[in-house]
């Protein structure tokens, strides 16, 4: 069984940037969800698609399948997607010890920018760089299933300094 173990954080300024590989653009949504799962369509760069069902309710360690899908079938899907789908670039960021992925979102969640870290166990410990923030792993605002489906369409705080 695949397990996604990954720690968020806010970002506190744009240093990263330096560092950064090219991004990837990316529109999800998501086609499914109980308390304890969610099924989700993404399109990166406009040339593939994958599916991702993740189960579990913990916010550090779930399970996680994904599965690559034809484009079309990809681009069908997330026209059915509820709530809102997600827009954003992601970049990856070698950082000391791991690779970090920082996602900058566009409208309606524009200047939300979130680093994500993914880990062989629960016991790692990343070294953080000098542009992490807060660390908002537990905080269900922040994670893109809440940004796609609140009903209120309350925005997580967001800051001028790019948080």
């Amino acid at each position: 069984m695949a397990k996604e173990i990954e720690r968020k954080f806010l970002v506190r300024h744009q240093n990263w940037r330096a560092e950064a590989g090219p991004g990837a653009a990316m529109r999800q949504g998501y086609l499914a969800a109980m308390d304890d799962r969610t099924v989700r369509i993404r399109l990166i760069d406009g040339e593939s698609a994958r599916l991702t069902i993740k189960i579990g309710t913990g916010m550090l360690t779930r399970d996680e399948f994904e599965y690559e899908v034809p484009l079309d079938d990809g681009e069908e899907l997330i026209a059915s997607a509820i709530g809102t789908v997600i827009a954003k670039t992601r970049y990856r960021v070698q950082g000391e010890t791991h690779v970090w992925e920082v996602d900058v979102f566009e409208e309606p969640y524009a200047g939300l920018i979130v680093a994500e870290v993914e880990m062989r166990t629960e016991n790692d410990d990343p070294v953080l760089p000098d542009w992490i923030g807060e660390e908002v792993t537990d905080d269900r605002r922040y994670s893109n299933f809440a940004l796609a489906t609140q009903k209120d369409k309350q925005r997580p705080d967001i800051t001028p300094d790019g948080r």
